[in-house]
C-alpha cells in the first residue's frame, strides 16, 4: 500500500504551529505523559491508524513501558496492568473515539469516574488529546499514512 500523499498537513506551515499549540496544551495540565500516551495508542488502535500505533507504542517503550501493558491496551479490561486513573482515561478515550456508537456517546458514569481522578483542567487536556489524536488519525486513515512516519 502505497500513501496518498506524501505530505498529510501539505505546506501549511499554519498547520503544524497548531498542532505544536494543541500539544503544548494537552501537555501542560499536569496529566502524567503515561496517561496521555495511553489515551493515544488505545485512540489511534480503534481508528485503525498504524502510523499513530506505531509512533505510540514506540513512544511508550521509550519511556520505560513494559511489554506487558504495550500489548494489553486492546483488553485494559481484562488485564492487572493499569491503574484506576489509567483505566478511567482509556475508558473516555473509548467512549469520546466512539460517539455514533451509543445513544449516549460519553455517559454520566465513565466522566464521572475519570473526575474522580483528575482535575477539571486534567479532564479538559485528556479530552483535548483524545480529540487531537482522531484529528491525526482521520488524516493518518484517510490519505493512508503507512507506518513508520517520516517525522523529519
Amino acid at each position: 500500500m502505497s500513501s496518498r500523499l506524501t505530505n498529510a498537513a501539505g505546506p501549511q506551515e499554519d498547520v503544524v504551529k497548531a498542532v505544536n499549540l494543541l500539544y503544548k496544551s494537552a501537555h501542560s495540565a499536569g496529566v502524567p505523559d503515561a496517561v496521555l500516551e495511553l489515551v493515544h495508542l488505545r485512540t489511534s488502535q480503534i481508528n485503525g491508524c498504524g502510523p499513530c500505533v506505531d509512533a505510540g507504542a514506540r513512544s511508550l517503550r521509550k519511556a520505560g513501558e513494559s511489554d506487558d501493558r504495550l500489548f494489553a491496551v486492546p483488553v485494559w479490561r481484562e488485564t492487572p496492568y493499569f491503574t484506576e486513573p489509567e483505566r478511567a482515561a482509556l475508558a473516555l478515550s473509548e467512549y469520546a473515539t466512539r460517539l455514533a456508537d451509543n445513544p449516549d456517546p460519553v455517559p454520566d458514569a465513565i466522566w464521572d469516574e475519570a473526575a474522580k481522578h483528575f482535575t477539571e483542567d486534567q479532564l479538559a487536556a485528556i479530552v483535548l488529546w483524545i480529540a487531537t489524536s482522531n484529528f491525526f488519525n482521520r488524516i493518518n486513515v484517510t490519505t493512508k499514512q503507512q507506518a513508520p512516519m517520516n517525522w523529519g
